[in-house]
């Protein structure tokens, strides 16, 4: 345990001497002034903190089920890897169990394996060095090659200019698209390659491509200018209206205003869904106006997640309550009614909505009931940060400490530790702790 805390505390390297290492390339230089627009240098530092006893103890946990996993595949390690990206957010101690899984997955050559996508994922969305050898080793194997890609997005090192310049000029046009939005990202293209990638993109790689690189790019606040003409053309064969959407936000990111006026000219033709949808689409993109007055159905939600239609993803509702957008208010009661039985994520969390936003204080009771006798192991701790996130704080941090130092399901103490660590002052008090990603990757083993 001692190792790990050790590596996972281990200082990253001064702005000085990663000056340094990149002066000797034209590409060092660009790709450090790229990814600083790209928002990376706003990771969370790489400094010594002390980890809380119920973060050892969850975290030891973890790493007991994660090295069983690693010894042989566990059914569950989809949501072992969704657990150690949520929490290496915001602990080292879970961020150096990332970086020692996937080394070792790396040393196997299990590129194919979740836990080594979470790892060069979440590592490299940290920005921390760590990363650097998985995004090298992983970009070289079809399997791992989209993940380790986009993860270089977010680290400026020059090393990595040599991996993303040879993959840029693969057969595989995804897989070239991938490599060259990490080349314009991190400001070694300007980005006419990437805008004659787009049209050989076939549709089945289009929609992987959305979900496996554009969802995690569109959490960038900020990209070049040169993703945007080549987002244009994705947009136009594009016939999914969520899909739409992710790739009209990075767009928006880098600077192109075309996706807000296209969306609020479609607002105001065809038939009355499809008009409601895309005015929700505009809002999304610019939310310096009011949102649309029409109701979301669950059938617009459904239209508006980036995931197939088939998922029936509710992202999109959980995106307009988090905004306060009052219509929401019919929906969330509708998911609500599901509340008694203890089995539905979404009724959980429009509970929770409706409780902050809506003085709904008698919906306190049944959130605490799931969190103490749900059906699901996750849906109690998905219940008990529900409540931090709907104000009650006192009540979520005693069922939170219960559930921890009763050796709860693992997947409702990841979400007990992140209620402590929030209550600890690790997580911003704005910051919601059950919201997206962190839903996805615990609640589903969704690792974009």
């Amino acid at each position: 345990m001692a190792t790990t805390a050790k590596a996972a505390s281990r200082p990253a390297p001064s702005r000085d001497s990663t000056k340094k290492a990149g002066a000797t390339t034209k590409t060092g230089g660009a790709a450090k002034r790229g990814a600083k627009d790209a928002g990376a240098t706003k990771a969370p530092a790489a400094r010594v903190v002390k980890a809380e006893p119920f973060e050892r103890e969850v975290v030891e946990r973890l790493r007991e089920e994660v090295q069983a996993s690693l010894r042989r595949k566990s059914p569950t390690e989809r949501r072992l890897a969704g657990v150690s990206r949520a929490l290496a957010v915001h602990s080292q101690l879970a961020r150096g169990l990332l970086a020692e899984a996937g080394d070792t997955l790396a040393q196997k050559k299990g590129f194919d394996r979740e836990l080594f996508i979470a790892a060069v994922r979440g590592l490299g969305e940290l920005a921390d060095r760590r990363a650097i050898p998985l995004v090298k080793a992983g970009a070289e194997h079809d399997e791992s090659a989209t993940a380790a890609l986009c993860a270089a997005s977010w680290l400026s090192d020059a090393s990595l200019a040599p991996v993303l310049n040879k993959a840029a000029t693969q057969r595989s046009a995804h897989i070239a698209f991938t490599a060259e939005l990490a080349r314009v990202i991190r400001g070694e293209s300007p980005g006419a390659h990437l805008r004659g990638l787009a049209p050989k993109i076939k549709e089945s790689h289009r929609i992987s491509l959305c979900a496996e690189v554009l969802v995690p790019v569109a959490r960038i606040p900020r990209v070049p200018p040169g993703v945007q003409y080549a987002l244009e053309v994705l947009r136009d064969a594009e016939r999914h209206l969520g899909r739409w959407l992710v790739m009209a936000e990075v767009a928006v990111h880098g600077g192109d205003l075309k996706p807000i006026q296209e969306a609020r000219e479609k607002s105001n033709e065809g038939p009355g869904g499809a008009r409601a949808a895309w005015a929700y689409v505009a809002w999304a993109l610019d939310q310096s106006s009011p949102p649309p007055i029409a109701r979301p159905t669950t059938e617009l939600v459904a239209r508006l997640s980036d995931r197939p239609s088939a998922d029936r993803d509710t992202k999109f509702l959980f995106r307009l309550a988090h905004a306060g957008v009052k219509t929401t208010k019919q929906l969330l009661e509708t998911f609500a009614r599901e509340l008694p039985k203890g089995e539905d994520d979404d009724a959980v969390r429009a509970a929770s909505y409706l409780l902050k936003d809506h003085g709904r204080e008698d919906l306190a009771a049944p959130i605490v009931e799931v969190a103490k006798n749900g059906k699901r192991d996750e849906l109690r701790g998905l219940a008990v940060a529900c409540l931090w996130d709907a104000g009650k704080r006192d009540l979520s941090r005693e069922l939170a400490k219960e559930l921890v130092e009763t050796k709860a399901g693992l997947f409702s103490s990841a979400w007990a530790a992140l209620v402590l660590l929030a209550d600890a002052g690790r997580i911003p008090a704005s910051q919601p702790i059950a919201h997206e990603p962190a839903v996805r990757w615990i609640q589903a083993g969704w690792l974009e």
